[in-house]
Order: C-alpha cells, then sequence, then structure tokens
C-alpha cells in the first residue's frame, strides 16, 4: 500500500527528463539579470503597481540622465507622451506580468522584511533581488515550456528524438537569446503559454469535459494575455469547434436539439475562460488607455497586407530566421512528416505555423527590428520541437537503423547548436550589428577565428573567485 502511495506521487524520470534538468541547472549562471530595450515595456506592468502602486510609469521610463520620460513609441522617442487618463503609453503585453507576480510580490515582502532587520537593499523594484527574481522566473518558464514541447513531442516520435529535437531547438535558436540574454521581453513567456496550451489542447482533445474546457479557456487567455498574436494558436480550438458542428450536423434530426445544447454549453465555458483570463489585460488597458480594447502600435502603423515579405522574413540578412537559426529549416520541413504521423496534429501545426508566418510577413516591424534572429518566431517554439523530432524519426526510417541515424543527427544537432551559440555571443558582444544587415564575410571569419578564444576568456573570467584584498 505504501508503495502504491509513493509511486502515485513520485514516479521514476526518464535519462532523458533527467537530462534536460540538468542541462537547465548547468545554463543558469549564464543568465543576465537585466532590463533592457522592450523589458522596459513588459517589466512596468509588475513593478509599477508593486512598488508605485500605480500604473504611472515614471520610474520605469525615466531617464537618470535628463530627467525626461521617454517611451519608445513606434519608430522614434516621444518626449512626455501622456494618454488621456494621464499615463504613459504602455502598449506592452501585461502577460509577462501575470507570470512574475509570484515571484516578484515575494521578492518585494523578503526586501521589506530584510530592511526591518537592517539589511539595505533599496525596495524600488530596480535592485539585484527584483532583476534576479525576474530572470530566474522567466528561465523557469522557457523551461517549463520546452518540458511541455519535449512532452508532446515523445507521444508520436521515439523519447531520444524528442530529447534531441528539444535541445537542438533551444540551444540552436533564439530561444536561447530570450531565456538567458534578454529575461524581460515577453518571449519566453509565450514559449512557456503556448506550450502549455497545446499540451493541455493535445492531452484533452477528444475527451474534454465541460471544467476541462474552462481551463483551455484560461490558457487561451493566458497565451494572449502574454502576446496578442499568440492567438492564432486558438485554430486549435477552431478545429474542436468545426468538428463539433459538422457532427451534429451528421447526427439525425432528433438527435441534434440535445446534441447542440451539450456543446453550446461546453464551448461557452471556453469562452468564459478566455474572457476571465484576458480580464488583466482589459483592465490594464481601461487605466492606462481608458479603452480595454486599446492594442496599441499593431493599429498605428500600416500592416503590408498587399506587399507580404515571405521572403525576407526566412532568408534575409537582416534577422532572417533561416539565416540566424538553420535548425529551423529542419524544423519546418519534418512538419510534413508530421502529417504521416498523426494527420490532425501536423495539419493543425502546419496551419498554425503558415498562418504566424503569413501574419508576421505583413507585420510593420518583419525583420523582428531589434533582437537575436528573427524573435517573432520563437512563438512558434513547441511546433518547431514537434517538427524537428518529427524530422528526425523521418531520417530513421531513411537510414534504416537508429543507431546509425544518431551517429548522423547528433553531431549534425551539436554543430548546429555550436553555431548558434557562436552567433549568440557575437550579438551579444557586438561581433555583429544588431540592426541591419549581417556581413557573412566578417560573421564567419569572428565564428572560427574571434569567438572561440574571447569566449572561454569570458566564461573564465565569469566564474573566476572575486579577488581578496
Amino acid at each position: 500500500m505504501r508503495t502504491n502511495v509513493i509511486q502515485r506521487f513520485w514516479r521514476p524520470r526518464s535519462k532523458y527528463e533527467k537530462a534536460l534538468f540538468v542541462l537547465f541547472i548547468l545554463s543558469l549562471p549564464f543568465l543576465h539579470a537585466i532590463v533592457n530595450g522592450d523589458g522596459f515595456g513588459y517589466y512596468a506592468y509588475i513593478r509599477s503597481p508593486l512598488v508605485d502602486h500605480n500604473f504611472s510609469f515614471s520610474s520605469d521610463f525615466q531617464d537618470p540622465a535628463e530627467e525626461l520620460e521617454k517611451i519608445f513609441l513606434i519608430d522614434h522617442f516621444v518626449d512626455n507622451p501622456i494618454t488621456k487618463t494621464g499615463h504613459l503609453p504602455n502598449f506592452y503585453a501585461v502577460g509577462p506580468a501575470v507570470l512574475w507576480s509570484p515571484f516578484l510580490i515575494a521578492t518585494h515582502l523578503a526586501v521589506l522584511g530584510a530592511g526591518y532587520l537592517g539589511w539595505h537593499i533599496v525596495p524600488d523594484g530596480h535592485s539585484w533581488p527584483y532583476l534576479a527574481a525576474m530572470a530566474f522566473a522567466t528561465a523557469l518558464y522557457g523551461f517549463a515550456g520546452l518540458c511541455l514541447s519535449f512532452a508532446m513531442a515523445r507521444r508520436f516520435v521515439d523519447e531520444r528524438w524528442a530529447f534531441w529535437a528539444t535541445i537542438g531547438v533551444w540551444f540552436g535558436s533564439s530561444v536561447t537569446a530570450y531565456i538567458y540574454l534578454l529575461p524581460a521581453w515577453s518571449h519566453a513567456h509565450s514559449v512557456f503559454a503556448n506550450s502549455l496550451f497545446l499540451w493541455y489542447w493535445l492531452r484533452t482533445r477528444g475527451t474534454r469535459a465541460a471544467r476541462q474546457w474552462l481551463n483551455l479557456g484560461l490558457l487561451a487567455g493566458l497565451m494572449i494575455d502574454v502576446y496578442q498574436l499568440n492567438g492564432v494558436f486558438l485554430l486549435a480550438t477552431g478545429y474542436d469547434v468545426f468538428c463539433a458542428y459538422s457532427e451534429i450536423w451528421s447526427a439525425t434530426r432528433a438527435a441534434r436539439p440535445g446534441m447542440l445544447a451539450k456543446v453550446l454549453r461546453l464551448h461557452s465555458l471556453f469562452a468564459i475562460g478566455t474572457l476571465l483570463a484576458l480580464l488583466p489585460t482589459f483592465i490594464t488597458r481601461q487605466i492606462v488607455f481608458g479603452s480595454p480594447f486599446s492594442v496599441g502600435p499593431y493599429t498605428l502603423r500600416l500592416w503590408n497586407w498587399t506587399s507580404p515579405v515571405f521572403a525576407q522574413v526566412l532568408f534575409s540578412k537582416n534577422h532572417g530566421a533561416f539565416v540566424y537559426t538553420p535548425i529551423l529549416v529542419l524544423a519546418f520541413a519534418g512538419l510534413l512528416y508530421l502529417l504521416s504521423l498523426n494527420r490532425t496534429v501536423g495539419t493543425i501545426c502546419l496551419l498554425i505555423t503558415l498562418v504566424f508566418y503569413s501574419l508576421f510577413s505583413c507585420f510593420p516591424w518583419a525583420n523582428g527590428s531589434v533582437g537575436f534572429g528573427n524573435r517573432f518566431l520563437v512563438s512558434l517554439t513547441p511546433i518547431f520541437i514537434l517538427g524537428l523530432a518529427s524530422a528526425f524519426a523521418w531520417s530513421v526510417r531513411l537510414w534504416r537503423d537508429a543507431r546509425a541515424a544518431s551517429f548522423r543527427l547528433i553531431p549534425i544537432t551539436l554543430l548546429l547548436v555550436v553555431w548558434n551559440l557562436g552567433l549568440v555571443y557575437q550579438w551579444q558582444t557586438h561581433l555583429m550589428p544588431r540592426y541591419g544587415d549581417v556581413d557573412w564575410q566578417e560573421l564567419v571569419y569572428n565564428q572560427f577565428r574571434v569567438v572561440p578564444a574571447q569566449a572561454l576568456h569570458d566564461i573564465g573570467e565569469r566564474f573566476r573567485p572575486p579577488v581578496q584584498h
């Protein structure tokens, strides 16, 4: 009896799960606890109400040197912009702040308590405990999203390939930069929210009860809270809705009223859950802008509906996804094989990817503007892991031997990971431009001649014990 109880609450993990956890722990020293760029806007939504008890953001966008309140609005800086409700126009999503809140609230209480005990830590939301808590929370959410993606992938392919696909996307794509170097940005949170939604949708698909429809709605709302265009993932739920009404249409006339009433009740619960989860967005938009439906720069700039830049999103030397992160070529291709593994899941993943890609090809900032790689496509991380795992599984069929495939695929994956980490290092140390086109001759030279020695030196300095005077 005791053994059964223990097994119910604790089950031995596979070696691959243990390996993922070990890699996560080993990667934590490379976290940069910093708020910069877009991160100011996301972080302000937790720091301002927590510390200043308002949403004025005056302590978040203040320039200490010039004492001017500035916010990056559209394509330029605007001095002292004020909304009709008297707030700085923080257009950034509130979802990351919602996810940070348990960590930052606990940190704020700890800092206040430490002050009473004589510790001199400024409880302003900018001191090191707050930034460390924010960065760790981001890394934890990003890692959780990767684990959920791994769990989905191993439903369709051997666990070995799900593991290596997770490693490949984790360290071989832009995900690395947004978990470790830019933790105040929203992209790692999108990895978590989108993976959780897709995992729960897949887990409950076909047997979803009323409470599970409500839960799925809550996850959908969270996903949109984090980043509005993550709503493209709702195509998965749209497929379920379409199938449900198609089944009603095919039923006998006598059975239709009962079936319709049941389906409407379940789908209403999903809608209610979504709206409840979206309350943080509606409330903060009402406070800051005077309208719960204000969506900011997405409506202030014209989208390129008539001239989408499909090729540039993938192949441009200015943040092209395939140029910066070539492992995504395999991930995209693998989605075609996922269709043969599971036609429904493969079709939905491919559809989400194509719609998401098409939308951002029309986006005013299609190249990602700043950041590493095409940062918008980071939202597709769970699908990329499914696609890459499927590509690996297809390769096993090609070579007809799992061991032979391992000897080829694992080194290729590691090479792509090393290449990506080199580019991330170049980006972080400004060896490559953060804006505009990259110079491939200079980039390749740096990869082989500059990065190895300089990176090893920097790592040694980072872990060298402080000199005692």
